[in-house]
């Protein structure tokens, strides 16, 4: 193992997406099985989020994981990102009861305002940070307006476990397995907003629209499905998704570390130079190819038909608003 170890700093690593993640990458699943890592595990500055962040350090050490070089525990933001080369900034405040989601991102957006700056003074210089936390879009806005030291496009928000939902509601209605089906794709915002386009999306190399005959189910029943996924997970489990949150993680992380290949691409929030319509400097989920050497590019040529632009108009204006809310924050 002559690997120096990759720091890989989490937030909300004793919450439930945490500690499912944290196993994960100590494993070796993020970022390969001969890849030795440091966990540098954020929480917030409360005895019970910090005892239980022990606990979870309790576990790693009972795994005897090979690849599992250090661990850091702490609640200071300048601590817990020192010398970090990935950044998953997985904690956030929840919705509480009648909270809109304006008021949500306004609750938010002080915290990645400090993890912004914490980060740009104290992470690796070939930092990588991906925002899980929702509003995961403006919270990765926010985060990379606090950084100017960082170029922006090391900043990218999630829409990955949004693209595995979508695969495999595709994958189900037309009787396959889920790795049939290939670029999958999610437009716009990580919320009820977000564009699942199946017109894109092939199925056996053939489109998912000529193997599902469906229209209706298409344009109605498939895209709500994906859109309200995490609300119906809930209401069935009393939770939230955290174990397939945390493996849409995992994914995010390997689809920007590794080539994608040819004739692919993943769903990345990025953010945007104004490709599709999407205005410059939101940051949007755009199909991406990643090179492999840490480089990624938005794929360009893709045809909007009357239905995914109207769709796409309103997820974006649902982001310029966002970003009309926390404009004070932007600098």
């Amino acid at each position: 193992m002559s690997q120096a170890p990759i720091r890989v700093a989490v937030t909300g690593a004793a919450g439930q997406i945490g500690y499912a993640l944290a196993f994960r990458i100590a494993s070796g699943h993020m970022f390969g099985p001969d890849q030795p890592v440091i966990l540098q595990m954020i929480e917030i500055p409360a005895e019970k989020p910090m005892q239980a962040l022990a606990g979870v350090a309790m576990e790693l050490e009972d795994c005897a994981f090979p690849l599992l070089q250090d661990m850091v525990l702490t609640s200071d933001p300048n601590v817990g990102f020192k010398d970090a080369n990935w950044c998953c900034l997985v904690g956030s405040k929840p919705r509480g009861p009648g909270m809109e989601r304006g008021d949500l991102i306004r609750e938010n957006g002080p915290i990645f305002t400090g993890q912004g700056r914490a980060i740009n003074d104290n992470a690796a210089s070939d930092v990588r940070v991906t925002v899980v936390g929702n509003p995961c879009n403006t919270n990765a806005l926010i985060c990379m307006h606090s950084a100017p030291d960082i170029p922006d496009d090391r900043f990218t928000a999630m829409t990955r476990l949004d693209q595995n939902r979508a695969a495999a509601q595709l994958a189900e209605k037309a009787g396959v397995h889920s790795t049939a089906v290939k670029n999958t794709l999610i437009w716009g915002n990580h919320s009820a907003t977000q564009v699942p386009d199946f017109y894109h999306t092939t199925i056996n190399g053939k489109p998912a629209n000529e193997v599902i005959s469906d229209l209706e189910w298409l344009q109605g029943e498939f895209i709500s499905t994906v859109q309200k996924r995490g609300a119906a997970i809930i209401a069935a489990r009393g939770l939230s998704s955290a174990a397939s949150a945390a493996n849409g993680l995992i994914d995010h992380v390997r689809d920007l570390r590794t080539a994608t290949p040819d004739g692919e691409w993943r769903s990345v929030c990025v953010k945007s130079d104004g490709s599709y319509g999407v205005p410059e400097g939101l940051i949007s989920s755009f199909p991406v190819r990643a090179d492999g050497q840490g480089g990624w590019e938005i794929v360009q040529g893709l045809e909007l038909n009357d239905f995914l632009g109207d769709r796409l108009a309103k997820t974006i204006a649902e982001l310029s608003e966002e970003r009309d809310t926390v404009k004070d924050l932007l600098g």
